[in-house]
Protein backbone atom coordinates (compact mmCIF):
# COMPACT_ATOMS: atom_id res chain seq x y z
CA UNK A 1 0.00 0.00 0.00
CA UNK A 2 1.38 3.36 -0.98
CA UNK A 3 1.53 5.74 2.03
CA UNK A 4 0.87 8.68 -0.31
CA UNK A 5 -1.99 7.88 -2.67
CA UNK A 6 -1.35 10.90 -4.92
CA UNK A 7 2.32 10.06 -5.54
CA UNK A 8 1.73 8.98 -9.14
CA UNK A 9 -0.19 12.18 -9.88
CA UNK A 10 2.62 14.29 -8.42
CA UNK A 11 5.19 12.37 -10.48
CA UNK A 12 3.18 12.88 -13.66
CA UNK A 13 2.80 16.61 -12.90
CA UNK A 14 6.55 16.93 -12.28
CA UNK A 15 7.27 15.15 -15.55
CA UNK A 16 4.83 17.40 -17.41
CA UNK A 17 6.39 20.48 -15.85
CA UNK A 18 9.89 19.34 -16.87
CA UNK A 19 8.73 18.69 -20.45
CA UNK A 20 6.93 22.05 -20.56
CA UNK A 21 9.99 23.90 -19.25
CA UNK A 22 12.24 22.15 -21.77
CA UNK A 23 9.96 22.88 -24.73
CA UNK A 24 9.18 26.46 -23.68
CA UNK A 25 12.84 27.24 -23.06
CA UNK A 26 13.82 25.80 -26.42
CA UNK A 27 11.17 27.89 -28.18
CA UNK A 28 12.29 31.02 -26.36
CA UNK A 29 15.92 30.31 -27.26
CA UNK A 30 15.14 29.75 -30.93
CA UNK A 31 12.51 32.44 -31.52
CA UNK A 32 13.89 35.36 -29.51
CA UNK A 33 15.53 38.20 -31.41
CA UNK A 34 17.71 39.33 -28.51
CA UNK A 35 20.71 37.23 -27.53
CA UNK A 36 20.19 37.62 -23.78
CA UNK A 37 16.62 36.35 -24.05
CA UNK A 38 17.86 33.40 -26.07
CA UNK A 39 20.36 32.58 -23.33
CA UNK A 40 17.59 32.75 -20.71
CA UNK A 41 15.54 30.36 -22.86
CA UNK A 42 18.54 28.05 -23.10
CA UNK A 43 18.92 28.10 -19.32
CA UNK A 44 15.21 27.31 -18.83
CA UNK A 45 15.46 24.46 -21.32
CA UNK A 46 18.54 23.09 -19.53
CA UNK A 47 16.71 23.19 -16.19
CA UNK A 48 13.87 21.24 -17.78
CA UNK A 49 16.32 18.68 -19.15
CA UNK A 50 17.84 18.35 -15.70
CA UNK A 51 14.36 17.61 -14.37
CA UNK A 52 13.90 14.94 -17.03
CA UNK A 53 17.26 13.37 -16.15
CA UNK A 54 16.26 13.31 -12.49
CA UNK A 55 12.90 11.79 -13.41
CA UNK A 56 14.77 9.05 -15.27
CA UNK A 57 16.70 8.19 -12.07
CA UNK A 58 19.94 9.81 -13.18
CA UNK A 59 20.65 12.48 -10.57
CA UNK A 60 24.31 12.70 -11.58
CA UNK A 61 23.45 13.73 -15.14
CA UNK A 62 20.82 16.14 -13.78
CA UNK A 63 23.43 17.80 -11.59
CA UNK A 64 25.96 17.94 -14.44
CA UNK A 65 23.29 19.50 -16.67
CA UNK A 66 22.76 22.28 -14.15
CA UNK A 67 26.43 22.77 -13.29
CA UNK A 68 27.88 22.63 -16.79
CA UNK A 69 25.16 23.94 -19.08
CA UNK A 70 23.44 26.47 -16.84
CA UNK A 71 26.32 27.28 -14.54
CA UNK A 72 29.09 27.43 -17.10
CA UNK A 73 27.74 27.74 -20.63
CA UNK A 74 24.91 30.18 -19.99
CA UNK A 75 26.96 32.30 -17.57
CA UNK A 76 29.84 32.42 -20.07
CA UNK A 77 27.50 33.61 -22.82
CA UNK A 78 26.01 36.23 -20.48
CA UNK A 79 29.51 37.51 -19.69
CA UNK A 80 30.25 37.71 -23.42
CA UNK A 81 27.05 39.69 -23.96
CA UNK A 82 28.01 42.05 -21.14
CA UNK A 83 31.48 42.58 -22.63
CA UNK A 84 30.18 43.16 -26.15
CA UNK A 85 28.99 46.49 -27.46
CA UNK A 86 25.27 47.03 -27.95
CA UNK A 87 24.20 45.17 -31.04
CA UNK A 88 22.80 46.58 -34.22
CA UNK A 89 19.04 46.64 -34.76
CA UNK A 90 17.82 43.36 -36.25
CA UNK A 91 17.63 43.22 -40.02
CA UNK A 92 14.23 43.02 -41.63
CA UNK A 93 13.15 40.30 -44.03
CA UNK A 94 13.64 42.69 -46.95
CA UNK A 95 17.32 43.14 -46.00
CA UNK A 96 17.85 39.38 -45.66
CA UNK A 97 16.40 38.64 -49.06
CA UNK A 98 14.74 35.45 -50.29
CA UNK A 99 17.71 33.30 -49.27
CA UNK A 100 17.07 34.02 -45.57
CA UNK A 101 13.46 32.83 -45.84
CA UNK A 102 14.55 29.72 -47.75
CA UNK A 103 17.08 28.79 -45.06
CA UNK A 104 14.48 29.39 -42.35
CA UNK A 105 12.02 27.10 -44.13
CA UNK A 106 14.65 24.42 -44.69
CA UNK A 107 15.68 24.57 -41.03
CA UNK A 108 12.04 24.27 -39.94
CA UNK A 109 11.42 21.24 -42.18
CA UNK A 110 14.64 19.56 -41.03
CA UNK A 111 13.92 20.17 -37.33
CA UNK A 112 10.36 18.84 -37.70
CA UNK A 113 11.66 15.73 -39.46
CA UNK A 114 14.27 15.09 -36.76
CA UNK A 115 11.70 15.72 -34.00
CA UNK A 116 9.25 13.33 -35.66
CA UNK A 117 11.93 10.65 -36.00
CA UNK A 118 13.02 10.92 -32.39
CA UNK A 119 9.42 10.90 -31.16
CA UNK A 120 8.54 7.87 -33.27
CA UNK A 121 11.64 6.03 -32.06
CA UNK A 122 10.85 6.84 -28.44
CA UNK A 123 7.24 5.71 -28.71
CA UNK A 124 7.86 2.51 -30.69
CA UNK A 125 10.97 1.32 -28.83
CA UNK A 126 10.41 -1.21 -26.03
CA UNK A 127 11.66 0.38 -22.83
CA UNK A 128 13.39 -1.79 -20.25
CA UNK A 129 12.97 -1.11 -16.57
CA UNK A 130 16.27 -0.72 -14.76
CA UNK A 131 16.58 -1.55 -11.08
CA UNK A 132 17.32 1.28 -8.70
CA UNK A 133 21.06 1.86 -8.35
CA UNK A 134 22.44 1.13 -4.90
CA UNK A 135 25.39 3.50 -5.02
CA UNK A 136 26.51 5.40 -1.98
CA UNK A 137 27.91 8.27 -4.03
CA UNK A 138 31.48 8.12 -2.77
CA UNK A 139 34.28 9.80 -4.67
CA UNK A 140 35.79 6.56 -6.05
CA UNK A 141 32.33 5.46 -7.28
CA UNK A 142 31.81 8.79 -9.04
CA UNK A 143 35.23 8.51 -10.69
CA UNK A 144 34.54 4.98 -11.89
CA UNK A 145 31.09 6.00 -13.16
CA UNK A 146 32.59 8.97 -15.04
CA UNK A 147 35.08 6.71 -16.81
CA UNK A 148 32.70 3.80 -17.51
CA UNK A 149 28.95 4.35 -17.37
CA UNK A 150 28.84 8.08 -18.08
CA UNK A 151 31.95 8.41 -20.23
CA UNK A 152 30.06 9.45 -23.37
CA UNK A 153 27.97 12.02 -21.51
CA UNK A 154 31.08 13.35 -19.77
CA UNK A 155 32.95 13.77 -23.07
CA UNK A 156 29.94 15.37 -24.75
CA UNK A 157 29.57 17.85 -21.90
CA UNK A 158 33.22 18.81 -22.18
CA UNK A 159 32.94 19.35 -25.94
CA UNK A 160 29.84 21.51 -25.56
CA UNK A 161 31.59 23.54 -22.87
CA UNK A 162 34.57 24.19 -25.19
CA UNK A 163 32.27 25.22 -28.06
CA UNK A 164 30.33 27.54 -25.75
CA UNK A 165 33.49 29.21 -24.51
CA UNK A 166 34.69 29.70 -28.08
CA UNK A 167 31.30 31.12 -29.06
CA UNK A 168 31.35 33.51 -26.11
CA UNK A 169 34.84 34.70 -27.07
CA UNK A 170 33.70 35.28 -30.66
CA UNK A 171 30.65 37.25 -29.47
CA UNK A 172 32.77 39.37 -27.12
CA UNK A 173 35.47 39.99 -29.73
CA UNK A 174 32.98 40.91 -32.46
CA UNK A 175 31.37 43.50 -30.17
CA UNK A 176 34.70 45.16 -29.40
CA UNK A 177 35.92 45.45 -32.99
CA UNK A 178 32.87 47.31 -34.25
CA UNK A 179 33.48 51.04 -34.88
Amino acid sequence: MNPFPGAELVMNLAFGLAVLATAAGALIAVLSRRLIRGVCGLALSCFGLAGLFYYLHSPFLALMEILVYVGAVCVTIVFAVMLAEPDEPPRTDAERGPAGAAWTGAALVLSLAVGYGITRLGVSHPWIRVAEPTHEGTLPEIGIALLTTYSMAFETISLVLVVAILGAVVIARHGRTQP
